[in-house]
């Protein structure tokens, strides 16, 4: 019995000062390859692409995994790309997954690798920028990539790259982003066991990690409702039905669903009404009245009760003042669940790659795609520290968007740290 002891914790030895040795090995290669990732970062930056439209990006990314010697894959999901390392070693499978695509919008920083790319979005050109921040995470993985292919006699199983188009959702009319590529099997052959991803966050300081167990991201789910009432002229309201009125009152009492309906105290959910659209002259009241909104929520069953809640006070609300309306909930996320026991596993990784900077987080209402991996096999899902302390960020989404370049040699230490215990961890 002391025999079988003593050599069980010869093994736990040999297995943490093994990984030991890797960290520091992952530590010195991320110093080594920032300013490369950096480049990297800054070409996509310069030259962005919209959601399934990222034809060039594809190829950069796939030239470089090929130059790399890994097993490489591309047009999944349209203009995703998948590569694979082989490890020399038996161990699980990890799923890596950067998204890639930018958004319409005109960018205003003043950088020298500003955007100047327009596109065309919805019938219209646009200009064309990474507002929010994913050509740093295709930096970061490509980062990530060579790292662990380096290191890949050391490695305990096999690592699957994803890169992700469309995560800012398809084009109207099409298919796209993570939902697309678990349709398509991407978390297939060979069966993934466990899948990370990250988001830069320009409101928290570099150095830092924010994570939390359970939902990290609300779902989210768009709406169209249209409002059909009776046209009359507006000095003669009794001949018409009004279905500007009968949207007003819509609107207000949509407000009770969060604060009179929603179980608050257990999660966050909200009800945003973002376009309304009728009438086209001061004195005539229109025949009908298009609205459309967001709906987000934390928790599966709040959210099926938001739906019921907003379709009851729609109709009935309609036909108080003799309207019709049809209402149209569009698919949408499920909410980014970071599942429980594969975070409390890897918590001590990421407190640890930060130095003690990694902190639980308040959940955020807006979504991510990412939710899709998550719905089939154990994900984690992070934000990375990106605030700069110089230049003042407008906020995701926006023209001024910043992140701090500097905060992207966590992101790559972080992910391949994360990689190196999982295996460890699950390899044993």
């Amino acid at each position: 019995m002391k025999k079988l002891l003593l050599l069980f914790l010869i093994s736990l030895f040999t297995i943490t000062a093994n990984a030991q040795d890797l960290k520091q090995i992952i530590d010195q290669k991320a110093d080594e390859i920032e300013e490369q990732v950096i480049e990297w970062r800054r070409h996509f930056h310069e030259n962005p692409e919209l959601s399934n439209r990222e034809f060039e990006t594809a190829a950069y990314i796939a030239g470089y995994l090929n130059e790399l010697g890994l097993e490489v894959e591309t047009e999944v999901a349209h203009t995703g790309v998948v590569a694979i390392l082989e490890g020399g070693k038996p161990g699980p499978v990890i799923g890596l997954r950067a998204d890639i695509d930018a958004l319409p919008v005109t960018e205003r920083t003043d950088v020298p690798f500003k955007s100047v790319a327009t596109g065309m979005y919805q019938g219209n050109e646009v200009g064309v920028m990474h507002a929010c921040g994913h050509d740093t995470h295709i930096a970061i993985m490509m980062g990530v990539a060579k790292i662990l292919t380096d290191m890949k006699d050391d490695i305990k199983g096999t690592i699957k790259f994803i890169f992700q188009p469309a995560e800012e959702g398809a084009p109207q009319g099409e298919e796209g982003g993570a939902e697309l590529m678990v349709k398509e099997g991407v978390l297939e052959n060979p069966d993934v066991d466990a899948i990370f991803g990250l988001h830069i966050w320009d409101s928290t300081p570099v150095g830092t990690i924010g994570y939390r167990s359970e939902g990290i991201m609300a779902s989210v789910n768009s709406f169209s409702l249209e409002i059909i009432g009776k046209q009359a002229h507006g000095s003669a309201p009794w001949a018409g039905i009004d279905p500007i009125v009968t949207a007003a009152q819509i609107i207000n009492n949509a407000q009770t669903i969060v604060s009179r309906s929603m179980p608050l105290t257990k999660q966050a959910a909200v009800v945003t009404f973002g376009k309304i659209e009728g009438g086209v002259r001061h004195n005539i009241i229109p025949e009908s009245v298009s609205m459309e909104g967001t709906i987000r929520a934390l928790d599966e069953d709040m959210r099926q009760l938001i739906f019921k809640r907003l379709e009851t006070i729609v109709q009935n609300t309609a036909e108080s003042n003799g309207a019709t309306a049809e209402l149209t909930i569009h698919k949408g996320y499920p909410i980014t669940y970071n599942d429980p026991e594969l975070t409390a596993i890897m918590a001590p990784t990421l407190d640890e790659v930060t130095g003690g900077n990694a902190q639980i987080m308040d959940a955020v209402t807006g979504a991510e795609d990412f939710s899709f991996f998550q719905e089939k096999i154990p994900g984690l899902y992070f934000f990375l520290g990106g605030q700069s302390p110089d230049v003042e960020s407008g906020g995701h989404h926006t023209p001024d968007f910043y992140v701090d370049e500097s905060a992207m040699k966590l992101g790559v230490r972080t992910m391949s740290n994360l990689v190196v215990d999982y295996m460890n961890t699950a390899g044993n």
